[in-house]
């Protein structure tokens, strides 16, 4: 092929991007600390989608979901400090919603972007409820992932039992046969899925392989009495860009009850409903981020 042959198809081939792993240094009331991410697509994008896991997960549940957004977005999918990739907090009282919107907001600034969407499940949802409900925030579309402004005591006990509380696997075969059943109600998932879900979730430790995440992340449970719904309804009120509720029809921390008046009060949120699933559908087939894309991408 000639150069200007050569030279004709990189112009008009779409550029492929690969992952990029990054941190960024953030400040607690105790020190420094660092909190990774994984991008994806353009990193010139000023078009930026911010994806944030739930309580004992990381960024690379968004995997399947940032590869079908990045023609779109550059897609930021950071590790909660204490999970993935991220540091674990020398004091684990700083484990927390105040200090996690703060290391967000100092991603946010990193990214130099005037304005972001944000899909959240279930912990990143509650903290983009909380980062998108302040004056001047720059969330312009927020998702919802099977959270919302009331959660049962129920369903905190349930997920308490379990948070700090996993053994050392002997093998990768014993690893995903836990998290296949503490996470069951993620819903019918084929077996690459759940092998992709444990292979980011876990690490190589004497005898075997721990959680990646810090297990003292459930202190707040442990020091917390769990006597009462936590009830957010004046910041989900308090929220103006146009937002999406996705749900779990089986889920136990999202009553439907909620759902629907997250629909009718405040953003009056778009709801989705996945059938089959409980806490929390986790984006990863196509059906599902279908209903991502389409929210996200309804403007443009």
């Amino acid at each position: 092929m000639s150069f200007l042959a050569r030279l004709g198809s990189w112009l008009t081939e779409k550029p492929s991007y690969e992952m990029r792993q990054r941190r960024v240094q953030c400040v607690s009331a105790h020190g420094l600390h660092h909190m990774a991410y994984t991008e994806w697509g353009d990193p010139r994008n000023s078009k930026v989608l911010v994806c944030v896991h739930g309580l004992t997960r990381n960024g690379r549940d968004f995997d399947f979901l940032a590869r079908a957004l990045a023609d779109e977005y550059r897609v930021v999918c950071p590790d909660i400090v204490g999970r993935g990739k991220s540091d674990w907090l020398a004091n684990k009282a700083d484990y927390g919603f105040p200090l996690y919107v703060a290391d967000m907001v100092t991603l946010l600034a990193r990214l130099d972007v005037e304005e972001v969407h944000w899909v959240g499940t279930s912990m990143g949802g509650l903290i983009g409820m909380l980062v998108a409900s302040m004056p001047g925030n720059p969330i312009k579309r927020l998702v919802l992932n099977d959270v919302g402004p009331m959660i049962t005591v129920e369903s905190i006990r349930r997920i308490a039992e379990y948070v700090g509380n996993a053994p050392v696997f002997v093998d990768k075969a014993a690893a995903i046969a836990y998290i296949r059943e503490v996470s069951a109600p993620f819903g019918p998932l084929t077996d690459a899925q759940w092998g992709h879900l444990t292979e980011y979730a876990i690490k190589p430790t004497d005898g075997g392989f721990s959680m990646i995440y810090d297990p003292d992340i459930a202190v707040p449970f442990r020091t917390t009495p769990l006597v009462a719904n936590v009830d957010l309804w004046a910041t989900y009120d308090a929220i103006q860009c146009p937002t999406m509720v996705i749900r779990g029809a089986d889920s136990d921390l999202l009553l439907h009850e909620t759902a629907l008046e997250m629909a009718s009060r405040g953003p009056k949120a778009k709801l989705a409903e996945i059938p089959g699933v409980g806490h929390a559908p986790m984006l990863l087939d196509d059906a599902q981020i279908g209903i991502v894309r389409q929210f996200l991408l309804a403007d443009t």
